[in-house]
């Protein structure tokens, strides 16, 4: 196959208010590129306020999720130009990354296949992770002589016991989808035939609550990973002020409204129904 043009490095539809959107580069087991890095970015920044997106899904086309870096276009073909290609390429990849972490929509990583080294910038990016059961994780870095870097490393340490992450970054040997469940690396594992089934499901559970509340929870939540519990307290009141101040206010009405008077949901059992939110 022919070298892909930049704008043909992702591909996304929009269905019913989920964004799918795909690595594709299949035939690199969709290694990140700059080219893909840079069409990411945009893909993202146009999706994150567009009306009829409330959910996005982050997959790959092919066999895999992302297998990394592209060794040759990222790492050997950019050092030939010096540092500040270096430092482009870094920027280029970094900064879809934190648009992805701190992201206006919930974001879930659907890894059908493989997820490799820089795989874990965006995985970590994402809200949610669900993975095939057969899927692979692997930071095999130190089988080439060099440390996971990139925050391939940070992301092991965020997610994973201590001892779990050491023994994943030092001895180079994958997890299964199972395994990295287990591990804490991804939010669940289920067979690889229920892979879409599970995503939708979850997809469709989130488009049903309030987007404010959704957006203040997962960056809240964030956030708190360190703070200590007093500036986390803190934190939380002033979010709450905030989330009051965009509309937060007519929606907490409406839900305690539904709640006490009409009595049609439990908030330990449902959801209440936002489309009766006025204002």
């Amino acid at each position: 196959m022919s070298e892909r043009s930049e704008a043909d490095t992702v591909a996304f539809t929009v269905e019913n208010r989920i964004a799918w959107v795909k690595f594709n580069r299949p035939e690199k087991r969709n290694c990140m590129s700059p080219k893909l890095n840079r069409r990411m970015k945009e893909v993202l920044e146009e999706l994150e306020f567009r009306d009829d997106v409330g959910v996005l899904v982050l997959t790959g086309e092919g066999e895999a999720w992302s297998a990394g870096m592209d060794l040759r276009e990222y790492f050997r073909e950019t050092e030939a130009q010096g540092l500040h290609a270096i430092r482009k390429s870094q920027r280029e990849a970094y900064s879809w990354w934190e648009r992805l972490r701190w992201y206006e929509k919930p974001t879930i990583a659907m890894i059908n296949g493989w997820c490799f080294g820089g795989g874990y910038g965006p995985l970590f990016s994402c809200d949610i992770a669900v993975a095939s059961e057969d899927a692979q994780f692997g930071l095999s870095e130190i089988n080439w002589g060099i440390l996971p870097g990139g925050g391939a490393s940070k992301v092991a340490v965020d997610l994973m016991p201590l001892r779990k992450a050491l023994y994943h970054a030092m001895m180079g040997e994958n997890l299964t989808g199972k395994q990295a469940e287990a591990q804490g690396l991804i939010t669940e594992a289920v067979p690889a035939d229920r892979l879409h089934a599970r995503v939708l499901e979850i997809a469709e559970a989130l488009l049903k609550k309030d987007g404010h509340a959704l957006r203040a929870t997962k960056w809240a939540v964030r956030r708190m990973t360190e703070m200590t519990f007093d500036n986390a307290e803190d934190y939380l009141i002033r979010a709450q002020e905030a989330l009051h101040s965009y509309g937060g206010v007519a929606t907490r009405k409406e839900a305690t409204r539904q709640f006490l008077d009409e009595k049609s949901y439990k908030p330990g059992l449902g959801v209440f129904d936002t489309s009766k939110v006025k204002g």
